[in-house]
């Protein structure tokens, strides 16, 4: 299946109906007095996020989405019926941004629709406009057009951890090894050219997903090699883990690595290197001499790194490494659910809640307020 991350649309809700200038005509009642009904509401346009959706290929060959117009206004004070909202479904994880000024509109991270454009307002009949002074008006009102904009799907796919490397560090190795994940695993530079996901258990009632994304090189928020492309699918990770190469025939030595990738991720966002983060040492079966390993040592405890020692392809050092993930991981997303208690200062989205206004309640120290005094009769 090809991947899809990115794809401009363009998306417009429902113009509302036209009202109706009618009067009434029945027999035995002469002058029976305006009876135009008001046309109805426009549709609106909705994205709704779908598990069975996991790239934006189905909007590479179809990229226009209207909805429904409200049906116009008619005699005998009929109105027009809504027109039909247009619901669109998009992969969890993605973002609806403005195509010109490139602002964030909505993010669909669950099944929840959320409306992006009002469908248009109804005209209004000439019934509206009786008065005692116009027994028979002839004016009505058009239904008020819908919204219409360009816009950019940008998916992010939801995943708790990050693996990020250079080519051939064996990331594809380590989470085919520590999931059900089956990428593409050879002896050449990028051989993932997409992102893949795999899903850890852990114990009886334990899970997270693991994100893979392609190599990263030197360069690589310039455009070198497959570019920063695909860092955007691991800003909604908890934790990220670099994965380093040992063996000789990597181009650079794992220190090298390892201050690279850290420069490409402040380069692409700052905030990557805020989140917390392993370092995986891997091929570790590669070397015979472990004292090697003290110039890297030192550096990453220089830098107050949590270091895991494997081999992904020999299985050793794997049960450390996911134990330390799984317990991150239940700690972030116990984070994530305090953050999201009622209380808090703004929902996920960023938005404050609408509330109904109480009426106020009487001080804190007053006990003897009670219900208002009944009416003397």
């Amino acid at each position: 299946m090809k991947f899809l991350d990115v794809v401009k649309i363009n998306v417009r809700s429902g113009t509302g109906g036209n009202g109706c200038c009618a009067f009434r005509r029945e027999r035995f009642i002469p002058r029976g007095g305006p009876s135009g009904g008001d046309g109805g509401r426009g549709g609106d346009l909705i994205f709704r996020g779908s598990p069975h959706k996991a790239t934006l290929l189905d909007f590479r060959e179809h990229r226009h989405f209207a909805a429904g117009r409200g049906e116009h206004g008619r005699g005998k004070d009929q109105y027009g019926a809504a027109g039909e909202s247009r619901i669109v479904d998009v992969p969890f994880g993605t973002v609806v941004r403005d195509a010109e000024t490139g602002e964030v509109l909505l993010e669909c991270l669950d099944e929840t629709p959320r409306v992006l454009l009002a469908g248009g307002a109804g005209g209004r009949g000439n019934l509206h406009f009786k008065s005692s002074t116009n027994r028979a008006p002839m004016q009505c009102e058009p239904g008020r057009p819908g919204e219409e904009r360009w816009v950019v799907l940008e998916l992010k796919l939801i995943a708790d951890v990050g693996l990020v490397g250079f080519p051939n560090a064996g990331k594809s190795t380590l989470i085919s090894r520590i999931s059900h994940a089956r990428p593409k695993i050879a002896d050449y530079p990028f051989t993932t050219l997409t992102p893949n996901l795999g899903v850890v258990r852990v114990g009886d009632d334990q899970t997270f997903v693991v994100a893979d994304i392609p190599g990263l090189i030197e360069g690589a928020h310039t455009g070198a090699g497959l570019g920063d492309q695909f860092l955007r699918h691991i800003e909604r990770t908890a934790l990220l883990v670099i994965v380093l190469d040992l063996s000789e025939l990597a181009e650079r030595d794992p220190i090298a690595q390892y201050e690279t990738l850290l420069d490409e991720l402040e380069r692409y966002s700052p905030a990557l290197l805020e989140k917390p983060r392993a370092v995986a040492i891997n091929k570790l079966d590669l070397i015979a001499d472990a004292q090697a390993l003290t110039p890297l040592r030192r550096r990453l405890k220089k830098g107050r790194e949590t270091v895991f020692e494997m081999s992904a392809i020999a299985g050793t050092g794997l049960d450390e490494l996911v134990t330390f993930l799984a317990r991150a991981v239940t700690q972030a997303r116990a984070e994530r659910r305090a953050r999201s208690q009622p209380g808090a200062a703004t929902h996920a989205s960023g938005s404050i809640p609408r509330t109904r206004s109480l009426p106020p309640s009487p001080a804190s120290g007053d006990t003897s307020a009670g219900p208002p005094p009944l009416p003397e009769r």
